[in-house]
């Protein structure tokens, strides 16, 4: 194909996926889907919410140039990985090898992903000056090399995989089941309660977790990347060659259809509010609902709201599947609004945040494991509606929204804790000892942890009530497969 990216070395028989039939099989559901996933999502886990507590309280960065190097540092470095993520989208468009248009980057992200999210956590003492320079380009390296290669291509792994919309929901549901396992258990509910008691505000100990995180995340994205295909790149392949629409003028396509539009404001909306929340979970759990790192309190809250997490894989997907992904989506949400209401009643009252954790994360199931099924079909939907795929742009938007939310978040954050007095820890004989907060410190904790919450839920209700794309979609998948046998016809005669 003109101005495609070849990658003639991907052509070669060892890079060959392990997946070999033309449906979906539970080798690629469990391999592929379920256990490969979960080394890249456990560090991006442990990145989302603790790396700002290691910059915060081991390293001691907040009050570095006033506070502002927290708040523009990931800022800037947020914006500059939006810019990456956009090439990288535009990589993956032009990239037609064998093993597909997104897969490739998967393996090429896997050793720089281990390095990079070591280095992270592996600051030296070289003094202020020496640190900042160091956590500006690990960090950096991590997100705008590592992460962009592995998160653009794995957000395409659903869409690309098949056209068949069950199929694509078990994936769904599976590559979930990952980020839960991840998130949900290892580092909601034994993290806390095992590793953070250890790490404290010891840098050696922060190092060491590094470095074991990295090397179970490089196995496990090589499993992710031999167990799974891209069938649908393959049938556009047989179908047609054709030069890639260009960036510009699919933005300037897509972004009339509703649908796509609809969705990406959803994912903005929905991004920032995890972020925000996420960030705010351990110093809300230390400073309002518990104390410093007591093992016990950031578990309970984890454990009691991830509950229906781990009980709703089986119930999810049937009866998204009855009701439909947006309206099973959409009620989730109202009730996300309303645990959430209970939970700011009292937010220092244990029994009440729990039940209001349990609810709230009944609402979550939905967003958290039938998402990636929608994304694909409102991708169906634009390609029968203009033509062609926005796989790409739309993995890279996707992509850069996670990005820019993150960054956001961080500095808004950050420069709340700086405004309002936020006293990080101090290690005393061996100790880590915590400091008394304001009331006004505290108050951004129960904000973002809590209140952001209701806000955003209510947005994305009125949002998704507009996003009716199931209604249509399996007569369009239809006039696209006859759109591509007929193509395929033609080009054979």
């Amino acid at each position: 194909m003109a101005g495609g990216i070849s990658l003639s070395f991907m052509n070669r028989r060892i890079f060959d996926s392990r997946v070999k039939t033309d449906k979906v099989g539970a080798k690629e559901k469990i391999f592929g889907y379920l256990i490969g996933p979960i080394g890249p999502a456990l560090v991006n886990a442990v990145l989302a919410s603790y790396l700002n507590v290691y910059y915060t309280d081991a390293l001691g960065l907040t009050l570095v140039w006033g506070g502002l190097f927290l708040l523009i540092f990931p800022i800037v470095s947020k914006i500059a990985n939006a810019a990456v993520n956009l090439w990288v989208g535009k990589l993956i468009e032009r990239t037609h090898t064998r093993q597909g248009k997104a897969r490739p980057y998967l393996l090429i992200s896997a050793p720089i992903f281990f390095i990079t999210s070591a280095l992270c956590f592996t600051v030296p003492n070289f003094g202020i000056a020496a640190e900042v320079i160091w956590v500006t380009i690990t960090y950096n390296l991590f997100y705008l090399c590592a992460n962009s290669f592995y998160t653009m291509a794995h957000n395409l792994m659903v869409p690309l995989s098949t056209r068949d919309s069950d199929a694509r929901g078990s994936l769904s549901v599976m590559n979930n089941i990952a980020m839960t396992m991840a998130t949900g258990i290892i580092i909601a509910m034994l993290f806390p309660m095992f590793v953070l008691p250890v790490l404290g505000a010891s840098r050696e100990a922060w190092a060491t977790m590094g470095w074991i995180l990295g090397a179970i995340a490089l196995p496990m994205i090589l499993m992710e990347y031999y167990y799974t295909r891209e069938r649908v790149t393959e049938e556009q392949r047989e179908a047609e060659e054709t030069e890639p629409l260009p960036f510009r003028e699919q933005i300037k396509t897509v972004i009339h259809d509703r649908y796509w539009f609809v969705l990406m404001l959803y994912l903005f909306i929905y991004t920032l509010s995890m972020n925000f929340k996420n960030l705010s979970l351990l110093y809300y759990c230390n400073y309002v609902l518990g104390s410093y790192n007591d093992g016990i309190t950031m578990t309970l809250v984890n454990v009691i709201g991830g509950i229906p997490m781990g009980l709703g894989i089986f119930a999810v997907w049937p009866i998204a599947k009855r009701a439909g992904l947006r309206n099973t989506t959409l009620v989730g949400f109202v009730i996300v609004a309303v645990g959430s209401a209970i939970c700011a009643i009292v937010p220092t009252s244990m029994p009440i945040v729990l039940v209001g954790q349990f609810i709230k994360n009944i609402g979550c199931l939905p967003a958290s494991y039938v998402f990636m099924a929608l994304f694909a079909d409102v991708l169906d939907h634009c390609e029968w509606r203009f033509g062609f795929r926005c796989d790409g742009l739309s993995s890279a938007i996707y992509s850069i929204t996670q990005t820019v939310c993150g960054g956001i978040a961080n500095g808004v954050f950050n420069l709340m804790l700086s405004v309002t007095g936020y006293i990080p820890p101090s290690v005393v004989d061996g100790v880590t000892v915590a400091a008394q907060q304001s009331d006004a410190t505290k108050a951004v904790f129960v904000f973002f942890f809590l209140i952001l919450d209701i806000i955003t839920s209510i947005v994305i209700v009125f949002l998704l009530s507009k996003l009716d794309v199931e209604k249509t979609i399996g007569q369009e998948q239809a006039e696209i497969k006859s759109r591509h046998e007929a193509a395929a016809t033609e080009s054979r005669e």
